[in-house]
């Protein structure tokens, strides 16, 4: 939308300008215009050039999204992993009476008791998880072997509570719980262990960032690294005082093995949504629109003008990229005053 509005504005100061001067727009293609002072017009070459329809946002470098994580368990809290640290499979996210919710890799979050003969996705993934522990086949003795090596009651059925999913390895960001809470409510929260960068566009900008396209990040000291977009999600955000709900896209973008040494911090994000190699193009504001429908441009020789029709293509960095019959790279068009 904007770029529409500043085209047609560019488009009416130049016919404004041909007017006041005699150069009709409507002009037929190729008509010759009356002798122009070329000290007294402002012109511009027909240059050929990559255009590239690049946007910058501004982006955070963090951990991405944190996720809470409360307790299931009737107890006390007695041990709270510290922030910052990296938690595997198996490994406890906290205590509750000296007991250990561990940490397991998978989608399904555990929402009943598990015990050998169930049947189901959520089997499968503990089952995986076992074996990857070194504890093979969904059987009593495997959960109770398993149950052992954590100090658990060997019961045979893993209770909902005791366990708690990831896609992989997590980093505690914050504790919301102290030793000796209730474990009730929030006791942490967690991301993944990449850093990764999140920007926001608007929905108009989506052409800017589809799933696998590459980007380049501009860190704080300067230092330019490349990037990729791994998901965009859409967020719906209420009006505040009554006004109207806004719709968002959250982009996360993957860094790759380009993040040691990095900490948290701002950083700029260029976005480019197409890219036109060696292509002919004049400032927008060089375009005339035509009487008879299109666009032209006025090709300034030996002191005449000369209206040539042209085709338009990409708009961008306030150049259009143009081609028509005779039209050359290193010709001079004119501007509007």
């Amino acid at each position: 939308m904007n770029r529409r509005t500043f085209v047609i504005g560019g488009i009416g100061a130049a016919v404004l300008a041909a007017a006041s001067a005699g150069l009709a727009a409507g002009l037929p293609t190729g008509a010759a215009a009356p002798a122009v002072t070329p000290s007294r017009r402002k012109t511009a070459k027909v240059v050929r050039q990559n255009l590239a329809d690049t946007q910058t946002k501004n982006g955070t470098l963090g951990y991405g999204a944190a996720k809470p994580v409360s307790c299931r368990l009737n107890g006390t809290v007695t041990h709270v992993t510290a922030a910052g640290t990296i938690v595997q499979r198996g490994q406890a996210l906290f205590r509750v009476d000296d007991l250990p919710v561990v940490l397991m890799y998978g989608e399904l979050p555990a929402y009943r008791p598990l015990s050998s003969g169930r049947k189901g996705n959520d089997v499968k993934q503990f089952t995986a998880n076992l074996k990857a522990l070194g504890f093979s086949g969904f059987t009593g003795p495997a959960i109770r072997k398993w149950q052992k090596s954590l100090g658990l009651e060997q019961t045979g059925v893993v209770e909902p509570g005791r366990v708690i999913y990831a896609p992989g390895p997590v980093r505690v960001d914050s504790v919301s719980a102290a030793i000796g809470d209730p474990a009730t409510g929030q006791i942490l929260s967690f991301t993944g262990t990449r850093l990764v960068v999140a920007a926001t566009l608007e929905v108009g900008d989506a052409r800017l960032a589809p799933v696998g396209a590459g980007v380049k990040v501009t860190l704080p000291d300067g230092k330019s690294v490349d990037g990729k977009v791994e998901s965009v999600t859409t967020t719906v955000k209420p009006g505040q005082n009554g006004a109207d709900p806004t719709t968002e896209l959250d982009v996360v973008i993957g860094l790759g093995d380009t993040t040691a040494g990095l900490q948290r911090a701002s950083v700029k994000v260029a976005f480019t949504a197409s890219v036109r190699e060696q292509v002919l193009t004049v400032p927008v504001a060089a375009l005339l629109a035509l009487r008879e429908g299109g666009y032209g441009v006025e090709v300034l020789e030996s002191g005449t003008g000369k209206i040539m029709a042209v085709k338009t293509g990409l708009f961008a960095a306030g150049r259009v990229e143009v081609s028509g019959d005779g039209l050359a790279e290193g010709m001079t068009v004119g501007m509007p005053a």
